[in-house]
């Protein structure tokens, strides 16, 4: 499955954005660790002036970020950072937050723990059922899908559509998906959300996220809250992120045609007893998957008989345990052991980029085991 005909011309774009290079200058951006800047005069007619307002490594990986996403980004340290944006310099005393019960943990522990003595109030949806019970009331409806773990997934169009009719503002964390396999935005979405932790930078070694937004009000106060939160990027973190960002598309391609190839095998393998992925095409989400994704993704749930049998599978040797995913290589954890409210035997499988005539016989050989 393709992603959408404009995602080239993106692409291309985002390869070439260091446009009108003087000769002899480096094709790659430079990393610049600079906490100052050289202000003669009116400070305000300098483009850079101090580390915590502005760096030119961040503009590179934020420019390159906003060709994807069709909207000004503002880049930050992780993407816990970039939720924290969102949420910090959105809702105030009163103000009503929904969230998916089934989504990411440390967003509800986040508003709960810190928003919450604030005067802040959030609500649990599941996703699957996120758009029962409408959305009257409240300030911000925060969506995930898919969801992580469990992958489930709720109608982007439809939420938003009935989350503004009501005075809400919609957020969309886009961080399983990117901008290649869906765009939140352009189905309705206020904000965007993503930790570039994972198959933006792609490979383990950087943590980052960003926030993206059409609304230049709502994207103003995100970079305000940024410059004096504090909550500001590395440069060499930021490079990092540009230089993953240039290969996004072959690897999350890649990523997601083995995904979709391993999860039909693992759905009719004797030893799993529940297989989860958009892309197959008796899942429940399938159908809203279709309509709303260009690709279905990298992530595979897998629900095995035991926590010794899901054990065994992660022990596969082209398969490394890991807590997070989207990487080069395929990683897998049982997320009961976390606290999430799945099985002991639920492992979130992230393929990565390993041939997949040399992946699948090596998973084929832990399932012997499991």
């Amino acid at each position: 499955m393709s992603g959408p005909v404009g995602d080239a011309e993106k692409i291309a774009r985002l390869l070439h954005a260091r446009a009108d290079l003087a000769p002899g200058a480096p094709l790659a951006p430079p990393i610049v660790p600079a906490s100052s800047f050289h202000l003669p005069g009116d400070p305000a007619a300098a483009r850079y002036q101090y580390g915590r307002f502005h760096n030119p490594s961040w503009d590179a990986a934020e420019h390159a970020l906003a060709i994807l996403e069709d909207a000004p980004v503002v880049a930050f340290p992780s993407g816990m950072a970039a939720i924290a944006a969102v949420l910090h310099s959105t809702l105030r005393s009163g103000d009503r937050v929904l969230l998916p019960s089934d989504g990411y943990y440390t967003t509800r522990a986040l508003t709960e723990r810190f928003l919450g003595p604030l005067g802040v109030t959030a609500d649990l949806r599941g996703t699957a059922a996120f758009a029962d019970g409408g959305f009257a009331g409240y300030r911000l409806v925060w969506i995930e899908t898919p969801s992580n773990p469990g992958l489930d997934v709720c109608d982007i169009a439809a939420v938003a559509a009935a989350a503004h009719a009501a005075g809400a503002l919609v957020a969309v964390d886009n961080t399983t998906m990117t901008p290649l396999g869906q765009r939140p935005l352009d189905l309705g979405a206020d904000f965007v959300v993503a930790a570039d932790t994972k198959a933006p930078g792609g490979h383990a070694d950087v943590l980052f996220g960003h926030v993206a937004s059409r609304d230049k009000a709502l994207i103003d106060a995100v970079r305000d809250w940024r410059k004096l939160a504090g909550a500001i990027p590395g440069p060499f973190e930021a490079w990092l992120v540009h230089r993953g960002l240039e290969t996004l598309e072959l690897r999350f391609a890649r990523m997601c045609d083995s995904a979709l190839e391993i999860a039909r095998r693992l759905a009719v393998h004797p030893k799993t007893v529940a297989v989860r992925h958009p892309g197959l095409g008796n899942d429940p989400s399938h159908a809203v998957a279709r309509r709303q994704m260009a690709r279905f993704g990298s992530l595979v749930g897998v629900t095995f008989a035991s926590e010794a049998a899901a054990e065994a599978f992660i022990a596969c040797p082209y398969i490394r345990p890991s807590t997070s995913f989207g990487s080069v290589h395929t990683s897998a954890e049982r997320r009961a052991r976390w606290g999430d409210a799945v099985a002991p035997g639920y492992v979130r499988l992230s393929v990565g980029c390993e041939p997949l005539e040399a992946l699948w016989p090596a998973m084929e050989k832990a399932l012997e085991k499991a």
